[in-house]
Formats: structure tokens, sequence, C-alpha cells
């Protein structure tokens, strides 16, 4: 969905394989699998910190300009365990510091930051980030526009990298996401 004014820097419709510059972080390799409609991970037990399968790769250099980052996801459970969650995160120095996700909280499904309502069973997520700041949007399955969550400040670039990931799974149960349709473009 580019205007004049984007740029595609990287597209990976994560069908059937992975583009080439993935790479996992702490890789289970039997919870995730290569579909026809995209890359599904099984949600695992965990937190951001000690995360399964993240499937990562280098961000865009943010002092050189604007950058969104794209992509679908879609349950294929309803979430069931408090703060079960899939979406993007920002690493800086190997270390998590920002998400975009779509999560389960005391009940309610929400895109995260701004806790923003997201009842439907796909969310396409937008990450747009410059030199010092992010601006967390999403297009619910079935609108055309995307709304704006939240805003904030991201430290200095250093060794950034993204990430698609999900965690907070539940223990019993076998609850799987399928992203797809990832891009990156420079604004």
């Amino acid at each position: 969905m580019s205007n004049e004014n984007e740029h595609s820097i990287f597209t990976d419709d994560l069908k059937n394989a992975l583009a080439d510059g993935w790479t996992w972080l702490r890789e289970h390799p039997s919870y995730w699998r290569s579909t026809q409609e995209g890359l599904e991970i099984r949600v695992e037990p965990g937190k951001a910190e000690d995360v399964q399968n993240a499937l990562l790769r280098p961000a865009p250099d943010r002092s050189q300009g604007t950058y969104a980052i794209e992509i679908d996801v879609l349950n294929h459970t309803h979430p069931i365990q408090q703060y079960e969650q899939a979406g993007i995160t920002w690493y800086v120095d190997g270390k998590p510091v920002f998400k975009l996700v779509k999560e389960l909280i005391d009940g309610g499904l929400f895109i995260i930051p701004g806790r923003k309502e997201m009842p439907t069973q796909s969310v396409r997520l937008r990450l747009i980030v410059t030199a010092n700041s992010w601006i967390a949007q999403y297009r619910p399955e079935g609108e055309s526009e995307f709304q704006t969550a939240e805003t904030g400040d991201l430290p200095a670039p250093n060794d950034d990298q993204l990430s698609i990931q999900c965690y907070n799974g539940p223990e019993e149960g076998e609850h799987w996401i399928r992203f797809s349709n990832f891009c990156i473009e420079q604004l």
C-alpha cells in the first residue's frame, strides 16, 4: 500500500520460505513453519528477555531518515493467557526497547502501546521510526486506514534490529500466529 512518497527498502511475504537476512534468536525449530499463507510461530511461554523463536533482521539506519515497518498478524487461536502477544519488537544494542503488539490483557485484545481495543482476528501493524522517535499504528482487518495507537521516544541508534515475535503463550495447548506481508519502507 505504498504511495509515491514511500520507497521500498525490503519486502518479504514470508510465504513458503524466508528471504535472506533473517536470523533466529533462541530458535525452537519444531515451533515455527513456513506455509503458503505466511510464517507461523507457536506462542510459547516466556517474556521479552527470553522469547523463543524471535525472527530478527538488521533495522534500517534511522539516523538517515524516517522508516515504516509493516506486517500482518493473524491469531489462529484466540489468546487465553494473560499478556499473550504477537507483533514487532525493536532492539537497540541487543536489548528489546519497544514493542508494537496485539496483546491479551484482562480478557480483552489490545494494541500495545496505547491500549487500543483490537477485536479482529487479523491486524496490520505499522511502526514508523525516526532517529529519536516512534509512531505505533494499526489497521484492523476490513479497514482501509491506519490508526495511531501511541507515539514516543527511542534511544539513539546503536546496532538496531527489529524482530517478529510472540510470547507469553500458555503452557498447554498450541496457539499459532501467522505473520505475512512484511515490509520496510523509507518515507
